[in-house]
């Protein structure tokens, strides 16, 4: 399974919100601006968090994104599933009755549930079950732990941006 780069840039991006004050939104330029990243889309990516409850805008002059629930209502599986969708990664095909090996489909081996789709679909639930108990806030926290000064850093750098 590959996670697409939009996955990496909406959870830096709510990562960033959760530093901004409540009360204040940032623009998809200034979100952009701060990773270097092209605003057309990443204002893709923010408008999926959007339509998935994670993130809200406000149009205007004064405009911009904000997080529309608390970080610590807001899962790795949240934004994994509003940028990536929520399909399964893993789709088996029964390649195993096709072929010559499709002649063993009368033994009963070939009647119960796949050793691989089973052993692909139980690493995808431990892995969904992990990114949904991990929040924006655990990792915020895992952040200020290791670089203390980079809320505020982040908090002035998005109040002097001109962008």
């Amino acid at each position: 399974m590959k996670i697409s780069e939009g996955v990496e840039w909406a959870v830096h991006c709510c990562l960033n919100l959760s530093w901004v004050a409540p009360e204040r939104t940032v623009t998809a330029a200034k979100l952009a601006a701060f990773y270097n990243l092209p605003t057309a889309y990443l204002n893709k990516q923010l408008q999926a968090l959007g339509r998935a409850g994670i993130v809200s805008s406000t149009s205007g002059p004064r405009g911009g994104f904000q997080l529309a629930r608390h970080p610590e209502k807001i899962t790795l599986m949240d934004v994994v599933t509003a940028i990536e969708g929520s399909e399964q990664a893993f789709r088996c095909t029964a390649i195993r009755q096709r072929g010559p090996a499709g002649d063993l489909d009368a033994l009963d081996g070939y009647r119960k549930p796949c050793a691989v789709s089973q052993a692909m679909r139980t690493a995808e639930f431990v892995w969904r079950r992990e990114l949904a108990s991990r929040t924006v806030a655990d990792l915020r926290a895992a952040v200020e732990r290791s670089t203390p000064h980079a809320p505020a850093r982040v908090r002035r750098w998005f109040d002097n941006s001109r962008t």
